[in-house]
């Protein structure tokens, strides 16, 4: 039983990272470089991430600076960034690549926010299902001969442990909620 509880707990830690990782990429007023997290850039015919092909740095509160490790890739880092659904306009200057990051606008601000709090219920339930594996799996060794207390009591610790990490997604949509609203 104690291998199903740490089982499940491992998932869960991996699930609210996972979520902790596409909340990154979701872009808010602010500059971040974690907003480049999923761009893909095509490096002589391999398809890798930007952060391995180029620095990536904040100067200012809005603005972004690409600096790609070899020039001829700066072409491809554009084409990269212009096909992304970041709606980021790069300009470049032949050795760096700017980009001014525009405040966002009240509309796009709800939609961001909707879109949030989409991806934290995909991960409320996914932590939910990988509850009702575990539940499934203390079933199983009920018919094995398992005290029921037992089940009963592991089951209650399975249900805290999914409420506490039920928690953590939502905190985290809360500081993202609170980020991209503010102005």
């Amino acid at each position: 039983m104690d291998t199903i509880k740490a089982n499940t707990e491992d998932r869960m830690k991996k699930s609210v990272a996972s979520l902790k990782d596409d909340f990154a990429a979701i872009r808010t007023g602010r500059a971040s470089p974690a907003i480049f997290d999923k761009v893909r850039v095509d490096y002589y015919g391999e398809k890798s991430p930007l952060s391995q092909v180029a620095t990536v740095s904040v100067p200012e509160a809005r603005l972004i600076v690409i600096q790609p490790w070899d020039k001829a890739l700066i072409i491809e880092i554009e084409k990269a960034l212009l096909k992304s659904d970041l709606g980021l306009n790069p300009s470049n200057d032949g050795k760096v690549i700017r980009i001014a990051i525009p405040p966002l606008t009240e509309e796009r601000r709800k939609e961001l926010v909707k879109n949030a709090k989409a991806i934290a219920e995909q991960y409320r339930v996914s932590i939910r299902n990988i509850r009702r594996d575990s539940v499934d799996a203390l079933k199983k060794l009920k018919d094995q001969g398992t005290p029921e207390d037992a089940i009963k009591k592991a089951e209650d610790d399975l249900q805290k442990l999914t409420d506490s990490f039920i928690a953590q997604v939502n905190k985290a949509f809360e500081e993202k909620e609170k980020e991209i609203l503010e102005v």
